[in-house]
């Protein structure tokens, strides 16, 4: 008995096993054909960057080795985007079986949206806020100061930045699969809509540069995909964990009931 109770156990870490070689392999192919255009990616990357600096001026590197590790590590973080599908594939094929009919309806556009979601987000990030946001920290420069950025400072900003937009524009895809677990309601997002959009300010506040518009500029996207998740909580949401039929009949059946009652009591 026991030999049979570890079977499915091992066959599940020998497919996981499988699963995980097969994504490794994929970002190390992706990361060796991104190397072969790693100058056209990082300077891509740093274009915001370039567009503000002062004329003449450029990013730098301080050590001997910095300019080859950067370049592995930007070919490394597009390797990893090249294997992203084959990744979410096999992160599917893994999870799929052990979901019901219901969770696979939902899961299944979840995982596809949420690879939009973030991509957008890390698009918004790039276009709208870097180029506001590089030009308020060069704005502390002066005739006794002058802004010399790094490649490795700036890889390590800027994915950092490029990484938590596209976290932040998940939040749809967070919510809706919270309502269709039964997690939350779309009464709740909207009886707490106040406190999520002091939240999201506080949260552009932190994440972004210490200035007003870049702060604004994540913050109403944000406030955005949240009434974007209640509309996602009506289509897919359920009934929430622990509600029962009796918890529901007194909002409409006592009514009814005082009206019969009525009649009785006069009888």
């Amino acid at each position: 008995m026991q030999e049979e109770d570890k079977l499915p156990f091992t066959e599940h870490l020998d497919e996981l096993r499988t699963r995980l070689i097969r994504c490794f392999i994929a970002i190390a192919i992706g990361a060796a054909v991104a190397y072969g255009f790693k100058e056209v990616i990082f300077d891509l990357l740093t274009r915001p960057l370039i567009e503000v600096l002062p004329k003449g001026d450029a990013i730098i590197f301080t050590g001997l080795p910095e300019a080859f590790f950067t370049y592995l590590k930007v070919s490394l973080l597009a390797g990893l985007l090249l294997a992203s599908p084959v990744i979410i594939f096999e992160i599917w094929m893994f999870i799929a079986p052990g979901l019901y009919k219901r969770e696979k309806w939902v899961m299944a556009p979840a995982v596809l949206l949420s690879v939009v979601f973030f991509t957008g987000g890390a698009l918004f990030g790039y276009f709208f806020v870097f180029p506001f946001g590089f030009k308020f920290f060069l704005g502390f420069a002066s005739e006794s100061l002058r802004a010399l950025p790094t490649m490795k400072e700036y890889l390590s900003f800027a994915s950092k930045l490029l990484m938590a937009f596209g976290l932040a524009f998940e939040l749809p895809i967070f919510i809706t699969i919270l309502a269709a677990l039964g997690l939350v309601t779309p009464a709740f997002l909207r009886k707490n809509r106040k406190y999520a959009v002091v939240f999201f300010f506080i949260f552009g506040a932190i994440l972004t540069p210490p200035d007003v518009v870049t702060q604004i500029l994540l913050a109403t996207p944000m406030i955005l995909l949240y009434e974007l998740s209640i509309f996602g909580a009506m289509a897919f949401g359920r009934r929430p964990l622990g509600a029962t039929d009796e918890d529901e009949e007194p909002e409409t059946e006592p009514p009814a009931q005082n009206d019969e009652d009525a009649p009785k009591k006069d009888a």
